[in-house]
């Protein structure tokens, strides 16, 4: 079960992040329609990652640095909520480099967390 966990947890972290860009992309071109259909997909994979993350945690015994990367995952995926919503309403103003630079931080500690190259 672990394994099957596993593989769910990953793949749905790359399909997030390729829904995200393909839903940013989207809604910059105008496309709201498209934009939206892709954006629910989007928040069906935040349920299945945060599951599949949960059951991990739970059966590693929440080691803390899983623990820290499953608070920074849901930094990360505020984030991504955050930057669909304000682009959909073209509204985001002076706060898109503040997250922009949230996703790209938060990003980046996960990926490291998750692979084992930041580890204490």
């Amino acid at each position: 079960m672990v394994t099957g966990m596993y593989h769910a947890h990953v793949d749905s972290w790359w399909l997030t992040i390729l829904l995200f860009v393909i839903a940013y992309f989207l809604l910059k071109a105008g496309k709201q329609k498209g934009a939206k259909i892709v954006h629910m997909i989007l928040r069906l994979f935040y349920v299945i990652m945060i599951f599949s993350g949960v059951t991990l945690l739970i059966s590693l015994q929440f080691p803390f640095v899983y623990v820290l990367k499953g608070i920074l995952a849901l930094v990360l995926i505020y984030a991504i909520e955050m930057i669909l919503v304000k682009t959909k309403k073209g509204t985001i103003g002076s706060r898109a480099p503040m997250y922009w630079g949230l996703f790209a931080l938060t990003l980046v500690l996960v990926v490291l967390l998750g692979m084992g190259i930041i580890s204490f």
